[in-house]
């Protein structure tokens, strides 16, 4: 019995992307590389194919695509065929043309987004600094953005320690500054995205984490096992300096499936604590993804949307959480991204409050 998915014969740009995808797989050497370069780049296709191609435009227009490729996918669309299963590796990921065509039918949703966050500046493995990002913020009409730096133990991304990230801290204190006296509405939150182990654990002093405004707690390490990882989960969220658990399964188009757990349980616990699970909305990860968050939905979690932005143009993907926010139904009132700064910053306190060891 198959356990894909089947595509649709009218090829969308998802449809499109296994295609290259399984292409990919029957190329070797540049060709290979090629078509799967092609296929993560489908899901960042602002227009369907299939509308350039009934307009008479060409496909090179699109990232990751030349004349070789285009050939491909002209041939695909023009003489569209079956396939047979999508493997779960590369299941359930929205393109951007798809997430642009659910939000412009619910446009009052767009309007209820009021910042970012999870990005990184050059202060770990970003390419913009944080007055760069800030730029980019105001220019999307944001009240705040969350800078979310790698922590020291993740060092193949340039994770900071507790002394650069006060240093980043008075650097935020300037932005804020100058942002203020421009006359920009938006405020730069200091936060950080903390690298926890199996059990857990973060790896920043409680008094650095105690400086913050919010603290987003991510696993990478042990991403491929295929245990039960529950007990993870459940120690990640009771860990008091964490609030948002950034892109939970820890899944990557075409390249890791990510973590299993027992979600249902996983949800209550972030409830019952009040502390929210993230929509990480970088293409490649889409993570929480439709299922698990009509999961959280059902629990009453809170969801936090970020962008994983490495570059200031990379803020735009926040559209793919967006639409699978809409998609799965979350109440406005549990995203945090919908919330007032003011009543972001007293939520996070108050987890804070409820966190702190009673003498």
């Amino acid at each position: 019995m198959s356990t894909g998915i089947r595509i649709s014969i009218v090829l969308s740009n998802t449809s499109v992307a296994e295609l290259l995808a399984e292409q990919a797989e029957h190329e070797t050497g540049v060709r290979s590389r090629a078509f799967r370069r092609a296929a993560r780049a489908a899901f960042l296709w602002p227009e369907e194919a299939l509308d350039l191609i009934d307009q008479n435009r060409s496909l090179t227009e699109l990232r990751g695509v030349g004349p070789f490729i285009e050939k491909h996918i002209r041939d695909w669309i023009e003489n569209p065929r079956r396939v047979e299963t999508i493997p779960e590796i590369r299941r359930d990921f929205l393109s951007r043309a798809e997430a642009r065509g659910l939000l412009a039918a619910q446009p009052a949703w767009t309007t209820k987004l009021r910042g970012d966050l999870q990005m990184h500046t050059r202060w770990s493995d970003g390419s913009g600094s944080v007055a760069e990002m800030a730029d980019a913020a105001v220019k999307r009409e944001y009240d705040y953005i969350a800078i979310t730096d790698h922590s020291k133990a993740l060092k193949i991304a340039g994770g900071i320690d507790e002394p650069a990230l006060r240093r980043q801290g008075a650097e935020i204190t300037k932005v804020n500054a100058a942002l203020s006296k421009s006359g920009a509405l938006l405020t730069v939150l200091r936060s950080i995205e903390m690298n926890l182990n199996p059990r857990g654990e973060g790896d920043m002093s409680p008094d650095c984490l105690l400086e913050l405004d919010l603290v987003l707690g991510a696993f990478h390490s042990a991403l491929r096992s295929t245990d039960d990882q529950t007990g993870r989960y459940l120690a990640a969220l009771r860990n008091p300096f964490v609030h948002i658990l950034g892109h939970p399964r820890g899944r990557i188009y075409n390249f890791r499936i990510g973590l299993k757990a027992d979600w249902p349980r996983v949800f209550a616990e972030a409830a019952r604590l009040g502390k929210a699970l993230e929509i990480d909305c970088y293409p490649d990860r889409q993570d929480l993804n439709s299922d698990l968050l009509k999961l959280a939905r059902n629990h009453g979690t809170y969801i936090s949307l970020g962008t994983d932005a490495h570059h200031p143009w990379q803020m735009e993907f926040v559209d793919l959480g967006l639409a699978a926010a809409l998609q799965a139904t979350i109440p406005a009132e549990r995203i945090l991204n919908f919330m007032p700064v003011v009543e972001l910053l007293r939520w996070s306190q108050g987890l804070r409050e409820a966190g702190r060891p009673r003498r």
